[in-house]
Order: structure tokens, then C-alpha cells, then sequence
């Protein structure tokens, strides 16, 4: 089973692609009016990336960076300058429109493709807040993994065909699965106590396996390590070492998560939906979900419903 792929789509990351910079001569621009998470893939030349509190970080051509929702950066020719006038209306149309946002004077010197993502709120396990506040990965070990993937999107960009839409939409999420394998790969101890802490040890990602494979069954530490064929006092130590939590909350959580989907996006019954996550009586499952979203599985639903539409 592959797990990352399947917390990804429960949590409802969906990316975007935002702003197209093409820059040259002097230049800066600020970017703090989208609440997603912020990528950005230098395609061409360099430039330098800056957010309150860290030193700039110099970014040159293969170089993507990824930074967590709300965060305050920005991006320029050289560390210092300072971001002049900018007409952020024409900015938002441009990014609307799939349009370059040309900065400084000609020649252009450095190309830059920005993709936002977004999770969905309704859920507690989540990948991208559990990442560092700087995901930086260089030319040197993304080039196999970005090299292919930007030159599409700058290819559709460019010249736009049938079914451009959809190719940009799988290009966007093969970006962040990229990003995400090449910061792996080589930050393995920044990993321990979150979730991707069960990449990293074997026997808590095959616990977390079925648990996904089968989140009804009336799993418990012992079962669990049953299953796996490990004692339940290897699980107890090795579980929470890896991802933060205990099995038995890690569980209680996706629950959680899959109930709350159901209930803002199926007209499924609360019978339903509480026997779908492992809950033989309704009274429990209200107990449990309210303790863990502070509404009732009715008030919710009603909630989310009018707060947004489905995703």
C-alpha cells in the first residue's frame, strides 16, 4: 500500500499553479497573499530567496524550494534588494490568466514557476505542516527528479493544447511527490516524530499499513503487533518514536479524518459513517468525534457544509 499517496489524497492537497516570473536587471517582489503552501522552481538563472528570521538563501537554475502556508518571503536578483512599487491587481490577473509577471528590465536572466498548495481543513493527518519551515532542495540532487517535469510545464505554458488543464493539474502534483522523495532521501533524521517518521522504520510503516488497509477493525496495540508479528512492547516503543503519537491515537486520528470527509461530502447516515470507521454504536462514535472536533457528527456536517462547498 502506499501510504504517502493515500494520506496526500485523504487530506486533499490540491496545487495550483500560481505566479510565472520572468526577471531581469534589478528586481524584488513579495509574496505573502496566498494562504497555501509555496513552491517555487528556478527554471533559469538565479535568485535569492528571503523570509524573516533566516539568513537569505541564494537559489540558482534546478534549485525548488518549498515553504509552509502564510509564510512572509521574497524572492529578488541579489540578497538585500528591496522590492519597489508593485501593481498587485495587475499581478493577480497575470497569475490569473496563467501570464508572465515580468520584473526588472531586459534581458530576462531568471525564470521562476510558483505552485501553491492547499490542504483540506477537515483533516488532522496531514503531510505538508509537518514539514520544516525551509524545504530547500538543490539542483545538484533534485536535477533527475524537477528536469523533466518543469520543462512540461513550461512546454504547456507556453503553447497550450487540448486537455492543457488536466496536464498541468498531474504536473503540479508530480512536482510536490518530487520535491517530497528528493528532501526524503536526504533529511531522513528531520523525518523522526512526525509522519514520515514511518519511513524510516519498517515495522511501524507495515502498523500504519493496515491500519489504512482496514481502519474498522477494532485494532489495539496488541493486535496490531500481532499482525505484524512483532511484541506489542516493540510497537508501544517504536511507534511513537517515529511518528509522535501511540498507536491507538494515530488510529483515533485517521478515523477522525475519514469520518469527517464522509460526513461534509456523503449523505451517508451517521450509522453510516461511524460503522465505516469502526464504530458499532452511535453513541460512541458521537462521543469520540466530538471529543475530537468539538462539534457533533450532525453540527458538523451542518458546519462544513456552509462554510464550503465539497472538495
Amino acid at each position: 500500500m502506499d501510504l504517502l499517496t493515500d494520506v496526500l489524497q485523504v487530506s486533499g492537497v490540491q496545487g495550483t499553479l500560481g505566479t510565472r516570473i520572468e526577471a531581469g536587471g534589478s528586481w524584488a517582489m513579495v509574496l505573502d497573499d496566498y494562504p497555501g503552501a509555496a513552491m517555487h522552481a528556478v527554471t533559469a538563472g538565479g535568485a535569492w530567496l528571503t523570509v524573516a528570521g533566516r539568513e537569505p538563501v541564494e537559489l540558482t537554475a534546478g534549485d525548488v524550494v518549498l515553504l509552509p502556508a502564510g509564510t512572509r518571503h521574497a524572492l529578488s536578483d541579489a540578497s538585500g534588494s528591496r522590492a519597489g512599487p508593485c501593481d498587485q491587481a495587475e499581478a493577480a490577473r497575470a497569475r490569473e490568466s496563467g501570464e508572465v509577471v515580468r520584473l526588472g528590465a531586459p534581458p530576462v536572466r531568471t525564470r521562476i514557476v510558483t505552485i501553491h498548495y492547499s490542504c483540506d481543513p477537515a483533516t488532522r493527518t496531514q503531510v505538508l505542516t509537518r514539514l520544516p519551515d525551509l524545504v530547500h532542495v538543490g539542483a545538484e540532487v533534485g536535477a533527475d527528479c524537477f528536469d523533466d517535469a518543469v520543462r512540461m510545464l513550461g512546454r504547456e505554458l507556453a503553447h497550450p493544447q487540448i486537455a492543457t488543464t488536466a496536464v498541468l493539474n498531474s504536473l503540479v502534483d508530480i512536482m510536490l511527490i518530487q520535491l517530497l522523495r528528493a528532501w526524503l532521501a536526504t533529511r531522513p533524521a528531520e523525518q523522526r516524530g512526525t509522519w514520515l517518521g514511518m519511513l524510516g522504520d519498517p515495522i511501524v510503516r507495515e502498523a500504519l499499513e493496515r491500519i489504512h488497509q482496514d481502519p474498522a477493525r477494532p485494532w489495539t496495540t496488541a493486535t496490531l503487533a500481532s499482525a505484524i508479528a512483532v511484541s506489542r512492547a516493540t510497537l508501544s516503543r517504536r511507534f511513537p518514536a517515529a511518528i509522535g503519537q501511540s498507536p491507538a491515537a494515530y488510529l483515533a486520528q485517521w478515523r477522525m479524518d475519514l469520518a469527517a470527509i464522509r460526513l461534509r461530502d456523503t449523505h451517508d447516515s451517521v450509522e453510516d459513517v461511524a460503522a465505516a470507521v469502526g464504530y458499532g454504536s452511535v453513541p460512541a462514535f458521537n462521543r469520540a468525534f466530538t471529543r475530537a472536533r468539538g462539534r457533533t457528527p450532525g453540527r458538523y456536517r451542518i458546519d462544513a457544509r456552509t462554510r464550503a462547498p465539497a472538495r
